[in-house]
C-alpha cells in the first residue's frame, strides 16, 4: 500500500498502528517491535541529515538539534499533522482515557511506522520517510527552537507579551514500572490566569516539556500541527480501493467499550517513548 511516499506491506503497516493495548485484547501483533526498529533508524537519519547540513557545527550543538527532532513532542506534533491519531488500534482503557491525543502514544506510533517502512521498502526509503517528516519542524526557525527548549521559548514568548509566571504541578499515575506523568502549567499575569495547558509523558521532565510547548503554541498562536498527510505524498482523498491507512484497509474496527465489569486485565507495560 502506497502512503506517506512508501509501499508499507500491508500487515506491517497495521501492525503499526496497533497499541499494545489492542494486541493484548485482540491477541493481535502490536506496534512495540517496529517501534524498536523505528527509534534506531530515526536517529540515524537524523543524525547523518545534521552532520551533512550542519559541517561546521559542534558536537553539543548537533546533539541540541538532534533531540529536539527525535524528541517525544516533537514526533507527537508530526503525528497530529498526520492525524495519525485517529487511525490507531486501541484497547477500550486508551480508548476511554483518550489515548488517541497522548504525546507518548503518538510519538511511538510514528517511530513504528519508520520501522515498517524500513522492513516494507528498505533503508533508502525509510530514511526519505524521516527526512520529509521532520523537514517542517527543522526548516521552521520558531518552532525549531521552540521544540529544542520549549521552557525558554515560552519565557521568551510571555516576555515579548508582556510577562507572565509559569507555574507547573505535576502526578504520576500508575504503577512504578509504567507510570505516566500529567503536567498542569498554568501561567499567570498580575494574578490572572493568562493560560492553562496540560502535558503527559513518560516522565515528568517531558511532560513539564510539553505542556509548556502546548502553552507556546497558544501564546505565540503557532499551528500545533506540522505537516498533512498530503504534503507527505498521500492521497488527499483514499482512491477506489484504497483506505487512508491500514486499519481501513484491512477492514479492522475497534470493539466498542464494554461495561466496566467486563473489561479484561489492563495490558502489560510497554517501553517507555524517548
Amino acid at each position: 500500500m502506497h502512503l506517506l511516499g512508501v509501499d508499507f506491506v500491508p500487515e506491517l503497516l497495521t501492525q503499526a498502528l496497533t497499541h499494545s493495548s489492542y494486541g493484548y485484547e485482540q491477541q493481535a501483533d502490536d506496534y512495540e517491535r517496529l517501534e524498536f526498529l523505528g527509534d534506531s533508524v530515526l536517529g540515524l537519519a537524523v543524525a547523518a541529515m545534521l552532520y551533512g547540513e550542519h559541517p561546521d557545527a559542534s558536537e553539543g550543538e548537533l546533539s541540541r538539534r538532534h533531540h529536539a527532532l527525535v524528541s517525544t513532542v516533537s514526533l507527537a506534533e508530526i503525528a497530529r499533522g498526520l492525524e495519525l491519531g485517529q487511525h490507531l488500534r486501541l484497547g477500550r482503557s486508551e480508548q476511554i482515557t483518550g489515548g488517541r491525543d497522548k504525546d507518548s502514544i503518538l510519538a511511538d506510533a510514528v517511530e513504528a511506522l519508520i520501522g515498517a517502512a524500513y522492513l516494507s521498502a528498505g533503508p533508502a526509503a525509510a530514511d526519505a520517510l524521516v527526512r520529509r517528516l521532520v523537514e517542517p519542524i527543522r526548516d521552521d526557525a520558531a518552532r525549531f527552537g521552540a521544540a529544542m527548549d520549549p521552557k525558554t521559548a515560552l519565557l521568551e514568548a510571555l516576555a515579548a507579551a508582556g510577562g507572565g509566571e509559569p507555574d507547573y504541578e505535576t502526578r504520576g499515575e500508575g504503577p512504578d514500572h509504567d507510570r505516566t506523568f500529567t503536567a498542569t502549567l498554568t501561567v499567570r499575569r498580575r494574578g490572572k490566569v493568562l493560560v492553562r495547558t496540560t502535558g503527559s509523558a513518560p516522565s515528568k521532565k517531558h511532560a513539564e516539556l510539553a505542556a509548556a510547548l502546548e502553552a507556546w503554541h497558544e501564546l505565540t498562536g503557532t499551528p500545533r500541527h506540522v505537516t498533512t498527510p498530503r504534503a507527505l505524498g498521500a492521497p488527499a482523498a483514499p482512491a477506489e480501493g484504497e483506505a487512508p491507512l491500514a486499519s481501513e484497509a484491512t477492514g479492522a474496527s475497534e470493539p466498542d467499550p464494554a461495561p466496566a465489569a467486563s473489561e479484561p486485565p489492563a495490558a502489560p507495560a510497554a517501553p517507555d517513548a524517548d
